[in-house]
């Protein structure tokens, strides 16, 4: 296998963190972009760079001889809107420009299910690709970041995956995530399928496991090779404390979950209190 370069922003981040051992490959260099330092020794084929999200220099200096951008840099959750567009728009930007200026051809784009938070479950499972209808400014920002994928990917003849990124974790925690959990395997299967994309395009695809009791398509995942493998079905018993959804709560119905209720105000740091 020829030597290739993997860039990661967001490399000191939870999903990276986990990402990073399920991407090694012999002869893939993964090289981390983060204002933080990743928790521990670095592998022999990692590298480790301190680039700002927003340092379009900077990131396009990583990029170079890159096959793929993997953008997993920005704010997590709510936060006041000016902080947002920096990280997450203009974050967001940065990364797609950075990879378009050095050449490199493929960029997975870490969106959020929050982009689609107001959708339900059941209207969502009827649609390849359900509209944008954010439930907090997070969710504005993801939506944007969609926007620029989309016209980078149509501009620039890039293979661009955005990635509706669902609830993320080694092991499903509540009943909700019967339906919405995410593993650590399936998402460095998701993220080795965009690396591995070889023709140009846009493609918006379901960060989700093959849950059973999951309604959000796959098909848009298998298109580009991503079959996931993993089942919460399969942890139940772990789960079996975890407090019943109520079925009468509107919430229950949302894709957005708990970041609708009174306790998540938009256009606040969620991080504080």
């Amino acid at each position: 296998m020829p030597p290739e370069t993997i860039v990661i922003t967001g490399g000191a981040g939870r999903i990276a963190t986990a990402l990073r051992p399920r991407l090694r490959k012999p002869g893939r260099t993964i090289r981390l972009l983060d204002v933080t330092a990743p928790e521990g020794p670095l592998d022999v084929n990692e590298e480790f760079h301190h680039i700002p999200v927003t340092d379009l220099d900077g990131t396009t200096r990583a990029c170079l001889g890159a096959r793929a951008l993997v953008h997993l840099g920005g704010d997590p959750s709510e936060r006041p809107w000016a902080e947002l567009v920096d990280t997450n728009i203009t974050g967001t930007y940065t990364a797609f420009e950075s990879a378009r200026a050095a050449g490199v051809p493929n960029v997975f784009f870490a969106s959020s299910l929050h982009c689609v938070g107001y959708n339900t479950f059941e209207s969502a499972s009827q649609s390849p690709v359900a509209p944008p209808r954010p439930d907090t400014l997070y969710g504005v920002t993801k939506a944007a970041g969609e926007a620029i994928g989309s016209l980078y990917a149509d501009r620039f003849s890039m293979r661009v995956v955005a990635a509706r990124i669902m609830e993320f974790g080694e092991h499903p925690s509540g009943q909700r995530q019967r339906l919405t959990w995410f593993s650590h395997d399936d998402a460095a299967r998701l993220v080795e399928a965009a690396i591995q994309l070889a023709e140009p395009g846009f493609h918006i695809v379901w960060g989700s496991s093959r849950n059973s009791k999951g309604t959000v398509p796959l098909g848009p995942g298998e298109a580009i090779g991503f079959f996931p493998q993993d089942d919460a079905e399969d942890h139940l018993q772990s789960m079996a404390s975890s407090p019943k959804d109520d079925p009468k709560d509107p919430k229950t119905e949302l894709i957005a979950g708990t970041f609708i209720d009174p306790q998540h105000p938009i256009d606040n740091d969620w991080t504080e209190g």
